[in-house]
């Protein structure tokens, strides 16, 4: 090899000769909307001049398809994780996308490593899944391929974003409810902090207002947990023995609820019926009774999340802001007697 030969331009060096990010000239090459014409001919001209040939993988770049994207979460254990995952794979179709899956544990530092790696291995397009429905961090504007957030919206409203409808899912619990006949009906959910547990809650209550009502006492928050079920359940039985219905705000608070129901001799659902939240089968299907539940169509939710990434890397305008999915009831024994 020629030592003194000359070094090969790269897309850095284009970049640098026309003052803008590698992330813009990234942009101007591959003809992107987003990028001004001046900028975009400046960009071009440079190139060309420093007679810029990309290399097999910059080239999948310009032609806009690497066959790759990736999936970025901060929770891979969570449980609300792994069906979005699902779904977008199933989207992806077998063989025809590569993914790479990078977990992030909640950790920012470690979020911004894997992101730099994403995007050196040159992904097509990044789905963005966070670990709760409370707004998250934007990755930024300069990201140079389609980004779509799923579960945890950004706080950027100029991202794209799909998020469960939490209040239409707490509006469906109490619609069904009264539908059953109940009237005293309690609400026991998880942390206040999340923004699930308050737009539930707020669901719930525009459904008993329209009906006339109003929820038995006063909403119990806490943790997310059968513990915490069967303490709220017992505290609530003594406070109002009345009470015909329990809407809780996750399947794990319902399980707990309805050992209490069983200790304290009230059968479910004649004495008290008890609507669950998230639909997790392994729980509500094993409980005695089997239980009502609010499923957020998690698995739909990654797969609207990556055809919108598909959608971007053809071209389309996928649009931004925040979209909220519809939830749907499932229907058990814990409100409806079996005939």
């Amino acid at each position: 090899m020629n030592a003194s030969a000359p070094r090969a331009a790269t897309l850095s060096d284009v970049a640098r000769r026309a003052g803008v990010s590698i992330a813009t000239a990234s942009k101007a090459l591959n003809d992107r909307d987003d990028v001004s014409r001046a900028t975009r001919t400046r960009v071009l001209a440079i190139a060309e001049e420093l007679s810029f040939t990309p290399n097999a993988v910059a080239r999948g770049l310009l032609a806009r398809r690497t066959g790759t994207v990736g999936l970025l979460t901060s929770d891979l254990e969570g449980r609300f994780m792994i069906p979005i995952l699902m779904g977008a794979e199933d989207a992806f179709g077998a063989g025809q996308v590569s993914v790479f899956l990078c977990d992030a544990r909640g950790d920012s530092i470690r979020e911004q490593h894997h992101l730099k790696a994403l995007l050196s291995r040159r992904v097509d397009g990044i789905i963005v899944v966070g670990r709760q429905t409370d707004p998250r961090p934007s990755l930024g504007e300069d990201i140079p391929v389609p980004v779509v957030y799923a579960y945890a919206p950004s706080d950027d409203p100029r991202d794209l974003s799909l998020t469960p409808d939490n209040r239409a899912g707490g509006r469906a619990a109490i619609e069904h409810l009264i539908a059953c006949g109940r009237t005293r009906i309690a609400h026991i959910t998880g942390d206040p902090a999340y923004a699930a547990a308050q737009d539930r809650l707020e669901g719930a209550r525009a459904a008993l207002a329209d009906a006339g009502l109003e929820l038995v006492g006063e909403p119990m928050f806490s943790a997310w947990t059968e513990h915490w079920g069967r303490d709220a359940a017992a505290m609530l039985l003594e406070r109002h023995p009345d009470v015909d219905a329990v809407f809780c705000g996750s399947d794990q608070i319902a399980r707990g609820v309805l050992d209490i129901l069983r200790d304290t001799g009230r059968r479910c659902p004649e004495d008290v019926a008890v609507v669950g939240y998230d639909n997790w089968e392994v729980l509500a299907t094993n409980s005695r009774p089997e239980l009502t539940s609010i499923d957020a169509n998690l698995q739909e939710l990654g797969r609207q999340a990556a055809r919108r990434v598909f959608e971007a890397i053809d071209g389309a305008d996928i649009g931004d802001g925040v979209h909220h999915l519809p939830a749907r009831l499932v229907i058990r024994g814990s409100t409806v007697a079996r005939q």
